[in-house]
């Protein structure tokens, strides 16, 4: 008699355990169902990805080519006022054509000057990938607006960060979405050398002339060479030495003539 009521009990307890499990299925079922849409918005392909999609179609080997090729020009893609070493023409940073005379800076604002030949190289390409980027929309059957802003680049510690300052909206199925201020990031210390450079510029005004070992006593990661030219000329060259990153650039400051110094 126990045994058989125990059986039972255990009959009920299969039972109400099969019902929970079909309630917590059919549940899951509709919540499936009607979320879906949104599921499939969020797992995507990379239309849903905007940021990544940029990110992917910046030709990243080309950019750190000409970032190379600013850095070993002393800043700038196309120098203007420059002194030929090995066969690179080095911006001059500081320059007096005078002897026995401290030099004038030729760049204030060195890190911004920088800043705006990589915004001038990227310019193209970014607005390509985001053209680009609305196309892939549209032909996913999206409808989109869009406005193209400008491009900036900022030089943080360690990295440089690419700004879109552009909008996309993209609308499908009663459904809308805006996307704005897109953001890239490239690893590189150019923020540091720019930054060291801009030190040595200053004290090339002030004294004529600095002691490259002060430098690699303060940052030990640091390489600094001055190789002194024929016509007074320096050229300055910062290597890191983890990275083999380098910036290199021409001074003339406190030049004596021929025969002295």
């Amino acid at each position: 008699m126990v045994k058989k009521m125990g059986e039972k009990i255990s009959q009920r307890g299969q039972v109400t355990l099969f019902i929970i499990l079909a309630i917590i299925i059919i549940a899951l079922g509709l919540l499936i169902y009607f979320l879906f849409p949104k599921i499939k918005t969020s797992l995507g392909f990379q239309e849903e990805s905007p940021y990544q999609y940029l990110e992917g179609c910046l030709d990243k080997n080309y950019l750190q080519d000409k970032i190379n090729e600013i850095s070993l020009q002393g800043g700038s893609l196309n120098p203007e006022h420059y002194l030929v070493y090995n066969g690179k023409n080095l911006e001059y940073l500081c320059y007096t054509n005078k002897y026995y005379e401290s030099c004038i800076v030729q760049q204030p604002f060195l890190k911004r000057h920088v800043e705006t030949e990589i915004e001038n190289i990227i310019r193209e390409n970014a607005n390509d990938c985001f053209a680009q980027l609305e196309n892939e929309y549209k032909d996913k059957g999206y409808e989109t607006s869009s406005r193209k802003g400008g491009v900036e680049v900022e030089l943080l510690p360690k990295r440089i960060i690419f700004k879109f300052n552009s909008t996309l909206t993209i609308s499908k199925d009663g459904n809308s979405e805006n996307f704005n201020l897109f953001r890239v990031v490239l690893n590189n210390n150019l923020y540091e050398l720019v930054a060291i450079a801009s030190s040595i510029v200053e004290g090339e005004t002030l004294f004529g002339d600095i002691e490259t070992t002060y430098y690699m006593s303060l940052y030990p990661e640091l390489k600094v060479e001055k190789k002194i030219q024929t016509d007074g000329s320096t050229v300055y060259i910062l290597t890191d030495r983890n990275t083999e990153n380098k910036f290199q650039f021409a001074s003339r400051s406190m030049a004596w003539p021929p025969g002295y110094g």
